[in-house]
């Protein structure tokens, strides 16, 4: 079942790659921050890579509203690392291994994980939901600017 606006975001933990470490990467760490979950299919694919380079070069305008940024895929650790350095990505990549982050986001479909991105409040409620329907797009950095922003005056 999808997450609606305003819903309690599911709780989470996962383990995960930023700046040359491994380390665990808790929701509930953030309280009192914006925080952006970008859900996307895989590491090294065309439109993935599009997509998190685009918000990676771009991150300062989002850490801006005291927000963070992360990335989440149902990839190993090890290949977060990699694709991490190899684009040199400015933000953590969570290891989604076996969906469960996912499937309590209600984002698994039946092809797999459909590319979403939430912008999670400060109390922890979903502020602001995009979901794919194709996996072929997704949103800009000025939509996710746009909600980040419209959550901080609220």
């Amino acid at each position: 079942m999808a997450i609606l606006l305003g819903s309690q975001a599911p709780e989470f933990s996962l383990p995960g790659w930023y700046h040359q470490a491994e380390g665990e990467f808790a929701l509930s760490t953030q309280r009192g921050r914006t925080v952006v979950l970008a859900f996307y299919p895989g590491d090294e694919r065309l439109i993935c890579t599009k997509q998190l380079c685009a918000y990676s070069d771009n991150i300062s305008d989002l850490h801006r509203f005291d927000s963070v940024v992360w990335g989440i895929a149902s990839q190993s650790v090890e290949s977060h690392r990699r694709f991490a350095e190899g684009k040199r990505l400015k933000m953590p990549l969570l290891a989604d291994e076996n969906a469960k982050v996912a499937t309590d986001f209600g984002i698994i479909g039946a092809f797999g994980l459909r590319r979403s991105v939430f912008v999670i409040d400060s109390t922890g409620r979903v502020a602001w939901r995009w979901v794919s329907t194709t996996n072929m797009t997704f949103p800009s950095v000025t939509d996710i600017k746009n909600a980040v922003a419209e959550v901080q005056v609220a």
